[in-house]
C-alpha cells in the first residue's frame, strides 16, 4: 500500500483497572432538550455491528498505517497553532492508537481520557507504546459511545475526534455533547470522511451489481459532504468554526487489498439497510471492473480518501465576534472611492 497525499449497552465505569478517572463521569447526555435540538430518530447505522468491527479491526490493524498517521499528525497539527493550553483532553473513537502515539506533547495536555465503544480497541490502546513526550500525561482508559456521551458539562478543555464521528447516527446530537462538555473557550477538533471517499469502490460496486443482479444496494455508507461540514458546527453551537478537505489517493496492489485496509481500520459497511449476502460472482466482478477501470500502468489501483476536517470552539466572552449588521460607521463605495487608482 503506497500513500500519495494531494455501542448499544454502554459500559460507563469510573475507574480502569482501579485507577480513579481525572474526569467526572455523568449520566450520557440527551440532545433532545439540548439547545432545543430533537436528535434525529432515524438509524443509518448498526452500532453493535460497527462495535463489534471495531473489535476485529483491534486484532488486523496495521502497527503503522501511513493514512491514518496522516490524518491523525494533520489533525494534531491544529494544536500548534493555538497559543493557549488544554489541561484536559478526551479522544473520541476512531484513530485511538494514533493519536496516542502521535500527540508528543502538543496542546499541553496534562490529562487525557480515552474512550471507544469497542473494550478490545480500547485494550489495543492502553497497551500500546507510549511516546517518551507522553509519558508525563496521566491517561485513562473508558469504553463508552459518542452518540451518548458519558461525560460531565463544561469539564473538559479539549476533545479529538479523529476518523469516528461519521458512524454516529445522530451527528449533530453527537457534536453537541461535546459542546457541552467543553469548558468555556474549549476546543473541538474532529476529522471524518467525506463524500467523495472510496468513489472508485462506489463506481465498480454499482457497475459489478447492475451487471450481475440486475439492481443496486447500498454497500458503502453515506458520508457528509464538504458544504454540510460548517452547517454541522454551527448547528451545534460551536463558536468560530472552520472546515477544511483533504484528498489523499492511496494505491494498493488490487480491490481485495484495499477491502483488507478497509476492515483492519474497522471501516466495513455497517449500514443497517445493509445486504447481508454478497454473491461471489458480485464480488469478483467488482474487483474485475475496478481493476479495469482504474488501474494504472504498473497494475496499481487507486483509493481515494477525502478528510474533513473540522474546527470549532465553545462561546467565551474573550473570542472575536462579528459585529452587529447595520453597526458600520463607513460604506465600502467611500473605501472603494479612497482607494481607487485613477484611470
Amino acid at each position: 500500500m503506497r500513500l500519495l497525499v494531494p455501542a448499544a449497552k454502554i459500559l460507563r465505569r469510573g475507574f480502569w483497572k482501579g485507577k480513579p478517572l481525572p474526569f467526572h463521569l455523568s449520566s450520557p447526555f440527551c440532545t433532545d432538550n439540548a439547545d432545543s435540538l430533537q436528535s434525529s430518530k432515524v438509524k443509518i447505522f448498526d452500532r453493535d455491528l460497527k462495535r463489534i468491527q471495531r473489535n476485529r479491526a483491534a486484532w488486523l490493524m496495521r502497527p503503522k498505517d501511513s493514512l491514518v498517521d496522516t490524518v491523525a499528525d494533520n489533525l494534531l497539527d491544529r494544536l500548534e497553532d493555538c497559543t493557549k493550553a488544554f489541561p484536559t483532553a478526551l479522544c473520541l473513537g476512531g484513530s485511538l492508537e494514533a493519536i496516542k502515539r502521535l500527540l508528543r506533547g502538543r496542546g499541553g495536555i496534562e490529562k487525557l481520557i480515552m474512550m471507544d465503544s469497542s473494550h478490545d480497541m480500547i485494550k489495543l490502546c492502553k497497551d500500546s507504546a507510549q511516546d517518551a513526550s507522553n509519558s508525563n500525561i496521566e491517561t485513562s482508559f473508558v469504553v463508552g459511545d459518542e452518540e451518548f456521551l458519558p461525560i460531565k458539562e463544561s469539564s473538559l478543555d479539549l476533545i479529538i475526534s479523529c476518523l469516528g464521528l461519521h458512524w454516529t447516527n445522530d451527528l449533530p446530537g453527537a457534536m453537541i455533547q461535546s459542546r457541552l462538555a467543553l469548558k468555556p473557550d474549549g476546543l473541538f477538533l474532529a476529522a471524518i470522511l467525506g463524500g467523495e471517499t472510496l468513489k472508485e469502490l462506489r463506481i465498480a460496486c454499482t457497475l459489478a451489481q447492475m451487471e450481475r443482479e440486475g439492481g443496486i444496494s447500498p454497500r458503502i455508507s453515506p458520508l457528509a459532504q464538504v458544504r454540510d461540514a460548517g452547517n454541522l458546527l454551527t448547528r451545534a453551537g460551536f463558536t468560530i468554526p472552520g472546515v477544511d478537505v483533504d484528498e489523499y489517493t492511496v494505491r494498493y496492489d488490487s480491490a481485495l487489498e484495499l477491502i483488507e485496509h478497509l476492515r483492519s481500520m474497522g471501516e466495513t459497511n455497517a449500514l443497517l439497510q445493509r445486504n447481508k449476502i454478497l454473491k461471489r460472482d458480485t464480488a469478483l466482478a467488482t474487483a474485475a471492473v475496478y481493476q479495469s477501470m482504474f488501474a494504472a500502468e504498473d497494475g496499481t489501483v487507486p483509493a481515494t480518501f477525502q478528510v474533513i476536517y473540522m474546527t470549532g470552539w465553545r462561546e467565551h466572552p474573550s473570542q472575536q465576534k462579528a459585529k452587529k449588521r447595520g453597526s458600520a460607521n463607513i460604506s465600502f463605495k467611500d473605501i472603494q472611492k479612497q482607494f481607487a487608482t485613477p484611470t
